[in-house]
């Protein structure tokens, strides 16, 4: 078992970013007492910690330790966007979803969110912005994405990883609007995507 001398990397709510956020709360803050690894993977690691509650008690929280994404918004004129179907082993489905992907080591969000883009859909944009951040399941895991809207793009040729399987597909935002409201379109990262694109007075 380690005795909290890891780096904020390696387990949740303790960065810089996090401690701002909850510097005022001292009623509410939890404090890392030690931890251990549970399991390492390819993508997600698995932590197990053990916290000092405000009231002085201790409990133990088990979380997922994620390096962090980046999601693209990729938009074409006429208010057509680039999406992707993919086949989600998790839940069995084929979900419509806009690019994104993990950060590798040491990476900045815009850079992943440009390597994703064309590696995914075979696009580049001249253009980009940030859009917002989400933290998708705060209650057990630290992954971060940051949004982008990626715009004046050029068609170049993908380049999928090996093992990646995906349809590029062209939506106009108010079909995909629509699957939103019907029920058929449950990525949360791209549900909030469309709702940020209804607030800037698509439709």
């Amino acid at each position: 078992m380690n005795t909290g001398n890891e780096s904020d990397e390696q387990h949740g709510g303790h960065g810089t970013d996090g401690q701002d956020a909850i510097s005022d709360d001292p009623h509410l803050r939890e404090n890392r007492l030690s931890g251990e690894d549970v399991f390492r993977g390819q993508l997600l690691h698995v932590r197990r910690d053990r916290v000092g509650l405000p009231d002085g008690t201790e409990a133990t929280r088990e979380y997922i330790v994620h390096p962090g994404a980046a999601m693209i918004i990729p938009m074409l004129p006429g208010r057509r966007l680039v999406m992707e179907r993919q086949y989600r082993y998790p839940i069995g489905e084929v979900m419509l979803e806009f690019p994104a992907g993990k950060l590798d080591p040491g990476e900045d969000h815009l850079v992943t969110a440009q390597r994703e883009l064309l590696e995914e859909t075979g696009y580049r944009a001249a253009k980009w912005e940030w859009l917002a951040t989400i933290y998708p399941i705060v209650s057990y895991a630290t992954e971060r994405i940051e949004m982008y809207l990626a715009e004046s793009l050029t068609l170049e040729r993908a380049q999928l990883d090996a093992g990646e399987f995906l349809e590029v597909v062209i939506v106009d935002f108010t079909d995909a609007y629509a699957q939103l409201k019907a029920g058929k379109v449950t990525d949360g990262k791209t549900v909030i995507g469309l709702l940020h694109l209804r607030d800037r007075g698509w439709s």
